[in-house]
């Protein structure tokens, strides 16, 4: 695989080093010069001194073969340029962006960036998944495919707790994919008993998250504490 990576931040010159120690062939890209210079201490042939964002930095790159391009510059202007030119105009199939300012994300999204990748984002969504009285945690969202898959935990009451995964009324739509009980998980069956704190991952389409989390919540006016006990 030929791996195009624009910025050789931290985040570039890692991803460069890490994807070459795995045997795939890299061009990172660096439009500052003293970067540069450190950088191709390390990397040599493998990094190119360059603006990504002109179109002969990227053609001499090589851009025309390159299976995935990545955009980790330390502006999301440059980075949402750098891949919507690397998709238009030379077609490429996969583009990996990041994102600087957390605010920007939906810009990426509605230029058909995908994926946009926010280290602020990551951050919550690791917080939250920590902190079970957030409730719902989205896992991913397949956004060409309109799926999601979350995370919820089963409390002490709920309606959830007890009952087998078939006696679970969803909304069409939705589905158990997997149980995490005691640090293991297991793909349920139909006759499989959901238990009071067990963590149930759920893929769905977009929009459902209100008439499913319900089921796996406490009762209305039950206090909850986050092994999911009142």
């Amino acid at each position: 695989m030929y791996v195009i990576i624009a910025g050789a931040g931290k985040v570039g010159w890692n991803l460069a080093r890490e994807l070459i120690a795995k045997g795939q062939e890299v061009s990172l890209i660096e439009s500052d010069h003293r970067r540069y210079r450190v950088v191709e201490e390390e990397l040599e042939h493998a990094v190119q001194y360059g603006d990504a964002t002109e179109l002969w930095v990227l053609e001499r790159a090589g851009i025309q073969r390159a299976d995935l391009v990545i955009a980790v510059t330390g502006d999301d202007e440059d980075n949402m340029l750098i891949c919507q030119v690397a998709k238009e105009k030379y077609g490429a199939q996969r583009i990996v962006a990041r994102v600087n300012n957390p605010r920007n994300v939906q810009h990426f999204r509605l230029l058909g960036i995908q994926p946009a990748v926010s280290a602020t984002d990551l951050i919550l969504r690791l917080i939250e998944h920590e902190v079970p009285e957030y409730g719902l945690v989205q896992l991913l969202a397949l956004e060409e495919e309109r799926l999601e898959i979350i995370e919820l935990e089963v409390c002490t009451g709920s309606v959830a707790a007890g009952s087998r995964v078939a006696d679970v009324v969803l909304p069409d739509g939705s589905l158990i994919i997997s149980v995490l009980r005691g640090g293991a998980g297991f793909v349920p069956k139909a006759d499989s008993v959901i238990q009071a704190g067990d963590q149930v991952l759920l893929i769905l389409d977009p929009g459902l998250e209100e008439d499913i989390t319900p089921q796996f919540a406490p009762p209305a006016g039950a206090s909850v504490d986050g092994a999911g006990r009142r």
